[in-house]
Order: C-alpha cells, then sequence, then structure tokens
C-alpha cells in the first residue's frame, strides 16, 4: 500500500475537531479555553506526533484506523532499541537473579508510569508529552519534555552510530577475509562512521517527508529477532572457556568440536571456574545496569501518538497494548542478556556482537547478524534525529514558517555534534550510563508523576488521596534512580576502577 505524499507536515497533525472530541465534557467556562488549547497543543507538537525515535512515522492513521495487532507491533518496535546489545554485559555485572529483579522492576514501573500517562491524557484530552507538560507548567514543563526527549533521542542515535563505529570495520574485514585489522581509512571506524553519516544518514534526514522509511520498521524489528535467534544458537557452538588460538579458526563446526574436545583436557577446575554463572554480583560496573534497562524500556513518548491513532481508543485498551508490548520486550531482553552472558561469562563486552570477533571473525553467521543489525540501525537514525529537530524548532524559532537553509542546518548540526560524540566517547557505556540516568528517568518515572499530580483535578482525587501519594513516591523513586546512578557513574570514574575505557 502506498502511502500518500503530504505537503506540510503540519497536515498530519490530528486537526481540532478530531481532539476537540475526545474531551471530556467541562464547566462552560473552561470548555472553550480547553478546546482551544487542545487546538495548540496539535501545532505545537506536531513533530512529536510523528512517534518520535520509534522506528515506523504514521501519516494518515490520525482517525483511529490502527488496530490493536498493529499498535502492540508499533508500540513493541518503539521500545526495542541497540539497548538490547549491553544487556549481556549488565547481567555479567549483576548475575541472573538480581538481573532478572531488576529487569522485571523496571518494566512494571514503565507499565505504571504509562497508567499514569493515560490518565494524565483522559483528563485534559491532549495526546502529545511535551503538552501535557504545558499543561501541567506551562512553558517550562514544556520544554523540559522537549529538552528530555531530545537528550533521550540524541542517546539513541549515539547509540546506533556507535554500533556503525564498532561493527561495521569488523564486517569489512570479514568481507575482504583479512585475518588482522589493518591501518587502512577504510578499516577505521571513526572514518566510516562519517562516511555513513554524510552519504547515508544525512541525505535521508533532509527529507521533509519520512513516510517511505516507514517500511524500515518490521525490518528492524525482524532484525533483533534475527540476532535473538542468533544468540541463542551460538551459544550451543561456543565452547567454554575461549582457547587462546581460536581466533584463528575459520567458522567450520568440526573445528569446533575439536576445540572443544581440547578445552576438555585443559584444567577441568579453572575451565569450570570460568565457566560457571553467577547469580548475584555488585561490582564497580553494576551501577551502569540499572541506566541501560531503564534506557532499554524508553517508549514513553510514542505511547500517547499510538493511543491517539487506535481504532476505538480506550485508556483500558491502550494500557493491554502498552502491557503486551513490555512483556514482548521482556521476554526478548531477558533471552537475548541470558544466553549472551552464558556463551561468555564474565568475558562478554558491552556490545554482545563485538564479542563474538574473539570466537571467530570469519564466522557467516554472526555476519549476517551485524549485517542486518547495522542496516537497521543506519535505517533508523534519521527517524529518531526527526523528533529532535522538531524539537529544536519549538524550542528556537516557534511560530516561523519552513526554511530550508534552517531545515538543513539542523540537521547537519545535529549530526556533526553526535559524530564528535561517537568517536571521542570511550565506548558504549558511556553513552548508555550518562543519557540512561538522566533522561530516562525523567521520562519513565518523574515527569508522568508529577504531571498526573498537577493535572488531576483536586475535586476529583485531593492531593492526599492514595493515587496520588502514589504517583508522588513514584517520582522520588525515579529522582533517587537518577542520582544513585550519576553519583556511581562518577565516583566510579573518578576513582579509576573502571577498566571499560579499554576494552576497545
Amino acid at each position: 500500500m502506498e502511502v500518500p505524499l503530504q505537503t506540510e507536515m503540519v497536515e498530519l497533525v490530528p486537526n481540532g475537531k478530531h481532539m476537540e472530541g475526545l474531551l471530556p465534557v467541562s464547566t462552560p467556562t473552561a470548555g472553550n479555553q480547553r478546546a482551544e488549547d487542545s487546538r495548540q497543543s496539535c501545532v505545537e507538537s506536531k513533530g512529536f506526533l510523528q512517534k518520535s525515535p520509534s522506528k515506523e512515522p504514521h501519516f494518515t492513521d490520525f482517525e483511529g484506523k490502527t488496530s490493536f495487532g498493529m499498535s502492540v507491533f508499533n508500540l513493541s518496535n518503539a521500545i526495542m532499541g541497540s539497548g538490547i546489545l549491553g544487556l549481556a554485559y549488565a547481567m555479567a555485572n549483576t548475575g541472573i537473579i538480581l538481573f532478572l529483579f531488576l529487569l522485571t522492576a523496571v518494566a512494571l514501573l514503565s507499565s505504571y508510569s504509562i497508567h499514569l500517562l493515560l490518565k494524565s491524557s483522559g483528563i485534559v484530552g491532549i495526546r502529545a508529552y511535551e503538552q501535557l507538560g504545558y499543561r501541567a507548567f506551562g512553558t517550562p514543563g514544556k520544554l523540559a519534555a522537549a529538552l528530555a526527549i531530545t537528550l533521550q533521542n540524541i542517546g539513541a542515535m549515539s547509540s546506533y552510530l556507535y554500533i556503525i563505529k564498532s561493527e561495521l570495520p569488523l564486517v569489512i574485514q570479514t568481507f575482504l577475509n583479512l585475518e588482522e585489522k589493518t591501518s587502512i581509512w577504510y578499516m577505521n571506524g571513526n572514518y566510516l562512521v562519517i562516511l555513513v553519516s554524510v552519504t547515508v544518514i544525512l541525505p535521508l534526514a533532509l527529507m521533509r517527508q519520512l513516510g517511505y522509511l516507514g517500511y524500515s520498521s518490521g525490518f528492524s524489528l525482524s532484525c533483533m529477532v534475527f540476532f535473538l535467534i542468533a544468540v541463542i544458537y551460538k551459544k550451543f557452538q561456543v565452547p567454554c572457556p575461549l582457547p587462546l588460538n581460536l581466533a584463528n579458526v575459520t567458522g567450520n563446526f568440526s573445528h569446533t568440536e575439536i576445540l572443544e574436545e581440547k578445552v576438555q583436557l585443559q584444567g577441568e577446575p579453572e575451565a569450570a571456574a570460568l565457566c560457571t554463572p553467577s547469580y548475584f554480583t555488585l561490582n564497580s560496573q553494576t551501577a551502569y545496569t540499572i541506566p541501560i534497562m531503564a534506557f532499554a524500556f524508553v517508549c514513553h513518548p510514542e505511547v500517547l501518538p499510538i493511543y491517539t491513532e487506535l481504532k476505538d481508543p480506550s485508556k483500558r485498551k491502550m494500557q493491554h497494548i502498552s502491557n503486551l508490548s513490555i512483556a514482548v520486550m521482556y521476554v526478548m531482553y531477558f533471552l537475548a542478556a541470558l544466553f549472551g552472558y552464558l556463551t561468555f561469562y564474565d568475558g562478554v563486552e558491552s556490545e554482545l556482537l563485538h564479542t563474538y570477533s574473539k570466537v571467530d571473525p570469519f564466522d557467516v553467521l554472526i555476519l549476517c547478524v551485524r549485517v542486518a543489525v547495522l542496516t537497521a540501525v543506519t535505517l533508523t537514525v534519521p527517524i529518531v534525529l526527526f523528533p529532535v529537530r522538531r524539537a529544536i524548532q519549538q524550542m528556537l524559532f516557534q511560530n516561523q514558517e519552513f526554511s530550508w537553509l534552517r531545515h538543513v542546518l539542523i540537521a547537519t548540526g545535529l549530526l556533526t555534534c553526535i559524530n564528535l560524540l561517537v568517536i571521542f566517547a570511550p565506548n558504549i557505556l558511556g553513552i548508555f550510563g550518562i543519557i540512561g540516568a538522566t533522561s530516562a528517568p525523567c521520562l519513565i518515572f518523574i515527569f508522568p508523576a508529577i504531571f498526573y499530580f498537577r493535572i488531576m483535578p483536586t475535586e476529583k482525587e485531593p492531593a492526599r488521596s492514595t493515587p496520588k501519594i502514589l504517583a508522588l513516591c513514584f517520582a522520588v523513586l525515579g529522582l533517587l534512580l537518577m542520582t544513585m546512578s550519576l553519583s556511581f557513574i562518577i565516583i566510579d570514574w573518578v576513582s579509576g576502577t573502571s577498566q571499560h575505557g579499554g576494552n576497545h
């Protein structure tokens, strides 16, 4: 089905009449103002209704034509990100039981915060995240939400480009059948990430309509399913512990079996110690675990646009969609982390695919996984960049006509900054840790709770009612998590105990 072309992004937003139909019955004095606010919110939030950092923008479904199943797919796609590549490392630094507890807690809390967002949006008829901020706290609330979403998306783009930087040289090395990495420029990740940004990402990011990029949505998700299947399969193929000369083996299973026999003949006690899973671990890297998980479950800017598009929408139906999407991603995250960890144990690196190069740089299956993930993340970057550019335009150039010069300059400036960040950041943990420890707790915990507290009328729920007290506790929990994670990371950096800077 061909997506109809649109001439202006403004046309893609639900019109005032549609939003008015969503508004609750209110007092005559407030009715006109509320409807006016709703229409204003549509104009102001036009950029964010393009499904923020998700994989698939929507153009024609705002009258509520999206089915339950498709909505689950879209939200699952929004949740799924490159965070899945860091979860095995997180498990190595928490242990299986603690990891499962933390993952379950973050998933349940994410579901509860979506409940708060849906209740808040139901009261005022606004289905855009930053507009809830505007209704709760005026312009400062809107700017805070827009800033958090911008930081989150920049973090996502940085992590995607980091994957390109670390994986593309290995893919080229495998295609050229080189046993050792050479100093040729096209084997240098820094040059390659700039090349991909200029030749692929920038031209796509300069498009005014990104409709055809929506086709990458299902492909991105299926790539990650393929990645998960490969991780589970490799668990039963990779010997443990890894022999020192394994890097010279060609991807031949008979060789692998011979190596496994050799390993069994080596020191059994040492092998048993290296290949025993840990169920509960606390070390200097544990501080990174909660931010990485929080980052992996951020889908909150997408929840309200998907709610708007839902066929026969209701808060109950949207909550079911959210719960099912979180449950699907929860299972995928746990399986990817578990089998990635059980393959390499404490030898797993912060970017899982990178670890497989220790086993066999010329493995055909891992090469296919790398190509699939690289393709998916490359095509996702322009879609993730779009709402950041819209947020910058709203914050700095509100109510101004479209300008190609400004459109191009913002995209180029953003990509330049992100490339510099990726080239000079020590590794993916720095990106996941800092962004996850700041914007993710805001979007998941703090903002939904305080917006709910402010928006929900006191005549419906007094300030001391149980739901509002719970919401405040939820906000405090988010603040504690953010403070704790940041302080751990800062202490870790200052003390120099961390070894993650030298992983790559």
